[in-house]
């Protein structure tokens, strides 16, 4: 059998059948996210006229499952470093499942309050692991491209589990949307277990106990030959830990991608939250809301492939910086309202291209930023930090609503996230000495 690395061999062949699969599979998981974290603003004008609640309160609300993602992203990513991507996500799906059909079971707002910071501590660890998985499955030429398309997966489940949404609320209370979500997060248990085996990469850092035979279990698969023995790793590389995300020379990678990522994020949720009441508002229906809300995801989802088809040819960062910058100025033009539904939709769909586009970008980066042995945890420390950020965001927005401020401020001052977050990435090297691939050498973010 060959000596050679088989981190090597996958980055430098073309990617195989159950490369292309796990890769789907991580679309699928960041849909089912999509559709999860959007769940609660579809719900939302039932829930404000069933329990008759303020926006402030209500801001609270939509913030709590933000607050879960937090802790999960920065609890869980470093879970999936130690214990394994597969692993990880199976546990977070069970966590997702329950705490989406317990929702529907809850009297009060504390009450759910308590079950969307359960589900989004699920969400949270899945978002580090899955970013992960789509980095190592891909070959060094789709590797960006694929991270990509994984990361719009989220406006694609939020445009389906929408469309879905809108139906369901014309037939049932908001509870409906929490069982479907929960049907559709208990379907991809087995997907995981039967389709996804542990990433090569992370075996070949970690080396647990079978490491080898499943390395080879995965090669064959793959269809690659076996390999006789994992390959070496010294002993520098064996003291590693997940707390290098904050060493010298990944610290200032560590800082400038998650203020980037925490000041957009705030401005991406406050579109993503406050759509629906603001429709609402505006004397649509509540099955309006949620097909403006679609058309924003609609929009979100064209631009995240645009950036990844783009991110073939020029530079992430720059690309990225682009479309921050255009957020900022969408964002400022949605807070100038629209006299029609259709015009309204439009909008949203353009804010959504920009908004999700930057996103997409910043993903990208994440996953170029870090060594394999710690993706996850600095994944997650960067979605976790920008995710218990972005709960401010609706908390943010209900109170300058609730001061008497116009949508017309309110969107401004909104906007500001995604400028202030394109001059952190300004700052971020252009060939940081942190950025690696999954061997372990130099690559360009810029």
């Amino acid at each position: 059998m060959p000596m050679t690395d088989p981190r090597e061999t996958l980055s430098a062949s073309r990617m195989s059948f159950i490369q292309i699969v796990v890769v789907v599979i991580t679309i699928g998981l960041n849909a089912l996210d999509g559709f999860d974290v959007l769940a609660i603003s579809f719900a939302s004008p039932g829930i404000a006229r069933e329990w008759g609640i303020d926006r402030a309160a209500l801001g609270f609300v939509l913030s709590m499952e933000l607050v879960g993602m937090g802790l999960g992203s920065m609890l869980l990513g470093g879970v999936a470093d130690r214990i394994g991507r597969r692993r990880t996500l199976l546990g977070c799906l069970v966590v997702m499942a329950s705490g989406m059909i317990m929702a529907t079971r809850v009297k009060g707002v504390y009450d759910l309050s308590v079950w969307r910071v359960i589900t989004g501590f699920g969400i949270g660890g899945m978002l580090a692991a899955i970013n992960a998985v789509a980095a190592e499955f891909s070959n060094d030429r789709r590797r960006s491209l694929n991270v990509s398309l994984m990361a719009i997966g989220y406006p694609i489940g939020a445009v389906i589990g929408g469309s879905i949404a809108a139906l369901l609320l014309k037939r049932g209370d908001w509870r409906v949307v929490f069982q479907f979500g929960a049907a559709a997060t208990a379907a991809f248990i087995p997907l995981v277990l039967w389709l996804v085996p542990e990433s090569i990469a992370w075996l070949c850092q970690r080396q647990p106990s079978g490491a080898l035979a499943s390395v080879n279990r995965s090669l064959v698969r793959m269809g690659h030959e076996p390999i006789a023995e994992l390959p070496l790793v010294s002993l520098d590389a064996r003291k590693r830990s997940v707390a290098d995300i904050f060493s010298p020379q990944l610290i200032r990678v560590t800082v400038l991608v998650t203020a980037a990522y925490f000041l957009h994020i705030t401005t991406f949720y406050f579109i993503l939250k406050w759509v629906p009441k603001i429709v609402v508002d505006m004397g649509f229906t509540p099955s309006s809301a949620a097909g403006v809300l679609v058309w924003a995801n609609v929009g979100g989802a064209s631009g995240g492939a645009v950036l990844g088809l783009l991110s073939l040819r020029f530079g992430l960062k720059h690309l990225t910086m682009l479309v921050l910058v255009l957020s900022t100025i969408m964002v400022t033009v949605f807070g100038r309202g629209q006299a029609d539904l259709a015009q309204l939709s439009l909008v949203c769909a353009v804010t959504g291209f920009c908004t999700n586009a930057g996103v997409v970008g910043l993903y990208g980066i994440l996953a170029q930023a870090f060594p394999t042995h710690v993706r996850a945890t600095g994944t997650g420390f960067a979605v976790g930090t920008g995710r218990a950020g972005a709960m401010l965001a609706p908390i943010i927005a209900g109170y300058l609503f609730r001061g008497g401020y116009g949508l017309q401020f309110v969107a401004i001052a909104m906007s500001a996230g995604s400028l202030v977050g394109a001059v952190a990435l300004w700052l971020l090297p252009l060939k940081p000495a942190a950025a690696r691939s999954v061997q372990g050498q130099p690559v360009t973010v810029s």
